[in-house]
């Protein structure tokens, strides 16, 4: 059969299950370790757009997916006291209508989950400590679980991969800070928006809200541009105590309300905005793929579906080099690098446009908002940027 037959995948998101699906469908023997307890609730939406939707399609999910559509109409921008002062339509922000999908992180890791819990063995609160390759396979060892040798070890374990630590070092060496910090979590729709999403900016500052769940429930958001910060990655109470002295003495619109609602958020959610670039994203018998590779920063809008077609491509050469690891990986890499690339521009665009410096950044992007003619011009070249960015890559036909 393979070279490579038993395979072990470090996340349990949305890059570690697809790419579970493709592999036990070439044949494959797949376990998934992750870290937390559980699938991951919360988060905020995410973008299927380009390739991506044709590996929905092939993996046989599109019609599910779709379903589970936010059905967004558009963003507003306000002022201090509320008033809408510029507005953008889906499809001037990147959205192709009725092709692109935007759905919750946790709606499609749950559709993930369940479309191959019956297909890999997930093993859950668990992590990999260390990774020995010999001359049988990788010896891993697990922080509670038995050490096991498997042919293939594939960090899908995101921006701060723990594979990616244990193989090629370090996080900082390979992060391209961006210069802001997110943070989101759930809340009441307590402003009652009808699927679309408000934004106060401050220069430096965003704060937002957006529905979800068809307007059952909303997330807040903060972001702010900083230089480095130093916190606990590992404890939330830190991180809103950041965010509170960020945006605690700012009384505008609605930040002092969402700042109290954070203090109880059970899903708070708070990073670096950053990318993640490496000259290779294989060593050995291991291989990263999703952020832990090519991560293009949570405002790109563009991660998840770089996620779907690199666990795509990745399991497909697997499949073409009937397991040899060290060919498989390389081409993978041939054929997503330049697609990872392309994707990371529009990172550094989003990071950009959406934390303005000035207050005549904002009263500008405001006034442009209201000119018919300069926003379709404008966003026109936004929506060409990123589509070309999302099809910027032929998929094989594996099968």
């Amino acid at each position: 059969m393979t070279q490579s037959k038993r395979i072990l995948i470090s996340g349990a998101s949305i890059a570690g299950p697809a790419l579970a699906y493709w592999l036990h469908r070439y044949g494959f023997e797949v376990t998934i370790v992750e870290r937390a307890p559980a699938l991951r609730k919360g988060g905020y939406g995410v973008d299927i757009r380009g390739a991506a939707i044709s590996v929905l399609e092939r993996m046989g999910i599109l019609d599910q997916v779709r379903a589970a559509d936010t059905h967004m109409t558009g963003v507003y921008f306000v002022n201090n006291s509320g008033k809408i002062e510029g507005r953008l339509s889906e499809a001037s922000i990147g959205n192709e209508h009725g092709m692109d999908i935007e759905i919750m992180r946790d709606d499609l890791g749950d559709i993930l989950y369940n479309l191959t819990k019956d297909k890999a063995n997930y093993i859950w609160g668990d992590s990999i400590t260390a990774i020995q390759e010999t001359e049988a396979g990788a010896e891993v060892r697990f922080a509670h679980s038995k050490p096991q040798i498997f042919d293939m070890v594939i960090g899908a374990d995101g921006l701060h991969s723990n594979v990616r630590r244990l193989t090629f070092g370090e996080e900082a060496q390979f992060k391209r800070t961006l210069g802001c910090y997110i943070a989101i979590f759930t809340t009441d729709n307590y402003l009652n928006l009808d699927h679309n999403q408000q934004f106060y900016t401050i220069p430096g500052k965003t704060v937002g809200i957006y529905s979800a769940r068809d307007n059952t429930e909303a997330k807040g958001l903060f972001i702010f541009k900083s230089g480095t910060l130093t916190y606990d990655r590992h404890d939330a109470e830190e991180q809103k105590k950041l965010v509170n002295s960020v945006f605690g003495n700012e009384m505008g619109w609605e930040t002092q309300h969402l700042l109290h609602a954070m203090k109880d958020a059970p899903d708070f959610y708070f990073d670096e905005i950053c990318q993640i670039q490496m000259p290779t994203w294989s060593k050995g018998r291991v291989t990263l793929v999703g952020d832990a590779a090519y991560c293009p920063s949570p405002l790109s809008g563009q991660g998840t579906s770089l996620a779907l077609v690199g666990a795509y491509v990745l399991a497909g050469e697997l499949k073409a080099a009937q397991g040899d690891y060290a060919k498989a990986s390389a081409l993978y890499e041939q054929e997503m690098r330049t697609f990872a690339e392309k994707n990371q521009k529009v990172g550094l665009f989003a990071a950009e446009s959406m934390v303005e410096n000035s207050h005549f950044k904002i009263l500008l992007r405001n006034w442009m908002l209201r000119v018919p003619f300069l926003m379709t011009v404008m966003f026109k070249m936004v929506v060409k940027m990123i589509a070309k960015a999302a099809k910027g890559i032929t998929l094989k036909e594996y099968d």
